[in-house]
C-alpha cells in the first residue's frame, strides 16, 4: 500500500527546497527562510507549506489566504525538480492544494507566473489543470515581463 507522498514542509527540507527553486530560476532561494518564517514560528497558521516527498523532496508548493478577500487564496509557489519533471508531482500538489482549500470553503485560488517566453510551458501547465487567464499586468516584474493571473473557483 502506498502512502500519501505529500506532507507538511519541515525546516530539514528548506535546503533541498533551495535546490529546486534554483533549479527553476524561480527567484533567489536565499529568499526561502524569511518567506518560511511565519510558517515555522507558528505566529500565522494560513501561511501552508506542502512537498511532495517519496525518497526525497521533488516538488513543492506555498499557498496563502489573499487579505482583506472572503475565501480567496494565492499560490505564491509551486515547483519539482527538473529531474521529476512531467512524472505528475505538480498536478498532484495542486490537486492537493485545491482539495485543502475546498475543504476550507475557499472560493477561488489564484496564480501569478511570468509572461515571458521561458514560462509557456508553465503557463500551459494551469491551463491544462482548468485555470483560467484572468488578467495581464503589463511589464510587472521587469520591462517586457509581464505577470499573468490564473484563477479558479474552487466552489
Amino acid at each position: 500500500m502506498q502512502t500519501n507522498p505529500i506532507r507538511p514542509l519541515a525546516r530539514d527540507d528548506l535546503d533541498r527546497v533551495g535546490h529546486i527553486v534554483d533549479s527553476n530560476d524561480m527567484f533567489p532561494s536565499e529568499m526561502l527562510e524569511e518567506m518560511a518564517a511565519a510558517y515555522f514560528g507558528g505566529e500565522d497558521n494560513t501561511h501552508r507549506w506542502i512537498v511532495f516527498d517519496r525518497h526525497r523532496v521533488e516538488g513543492v508548493a506555498y499557498f496563502v489566504p489573499e487579505r482583506m478577500t472572503d475565501g480567496c487564496w494565492n499560490l505564491l509557489l509551486i515547483a519539482v525538480d527538473p529531474d521529476a519533471h512531467g512524472r505528475g508531482i505538480g498536478t498532484a500538489l495542486m490537486q492537493c492544494v485545491e482539495n485543502v482549500l475546498r475543504q476550507e470553503d475557499a472560493r477561488i485560488l489564484l496564480v501569478e507566473t511570468s509572461g515571458v517566453p521561458d514560462f509557456v510551458r508553465t503557463r500551459a501547465f494551469y491551463d491544462g489543470l482548468g485555470y483560467e487567464r484572468e488578467a495581464r499586468i503589463r511589464e510587472y516584474y521587469a520591462a517586457g515581463d509581464d505577470k499573468i493571473v490564473f484563477r479558479k473557483a474552487l466552489k
